[in-house]
């Protein structure tokens, strides 16, 4: 019989001062560490590609965009994730090592990852008032599923097809991405 392990909880700052140190990533929820896989070459290239065609429309302006080093805190649920890419364009954002505010969150999508982003990570980032954008973005092939909040508070999901853009508009800002944009110099293997 396998012995059993006393499972460890954490407080909030506990996790927070652990991961200033950490040799490995770990998103929080509630208490729990989950550690973070690392992220192949189109998995890379696909979050730089979509930060780069954010943060090119944000020069000179108050909005950031974070790739994956940078935590988003969901406070309701005492979650802390490390979503691929965001952007944020609330002033009132001042976190250095986390944000609570972003108007877009895309996740490039993995096996390992997948359900978490599509069901766990949608529904969490649904509630965040301020996020108007949610992108799941697939690494093995050009597949770009949005969420889009509208005036009505409602979300609204559909794929981005390849003669389409999504116009991206936060506080002053806007950006356009294609999938063109998203799978720049991205080569899927057969």
């Amino acid at each position: 019989m396998t012995a059993l392990r006393k499972v460890t909880y954490l407080s909030e700052q506990e996790y927070l001062a652990s991961e200033l140190i950490a040799e490995v990533r770990h998103e929080y929820i509630d208490g729990q560490i989950y550690a973070m896989a690392g992220a192949g070459e189109n998995h890379n290239r696909i979050s730089l590609n979509i930060g780069f065609h954010l943060r090119a429309a944000a020069r000179g302006g108050h909005c950031g965009v974070f790739l994956s080093d940078m935590k988003l805190k969901i406070a309701w649920q005492k979650a802390y994730y490390y979503p691929d890419v965001m952007l944020v364009c609330n002033r009132q954002d001042e976190g250095e090592y986390f944000k609570q505010l972003p108007c877009l969150i895309a996740e490039v999508l993995s096996p390992s990852t997948n359900k978490v982003d599509r069901r766990e990570k949608l529904w969490a980032y649904q509630k965040i008032p301020s996020l108007r954008y949610y992108l799941l973005v697939s690494a093995n092939r050009e597949n770009v599923e949005y969420f889009v909040r509208n005036s009505q508070d409602e979300w609204q999901s559909a794929l981005l097809e390849v003669d389409e853009t999504l116009t991206v508009e936060c506080e002053n800002y806007q950006a356009v991405l294609s999938l063109s944009n998203i799978y720049e110099d991205v080569v899927f293997d057969d």
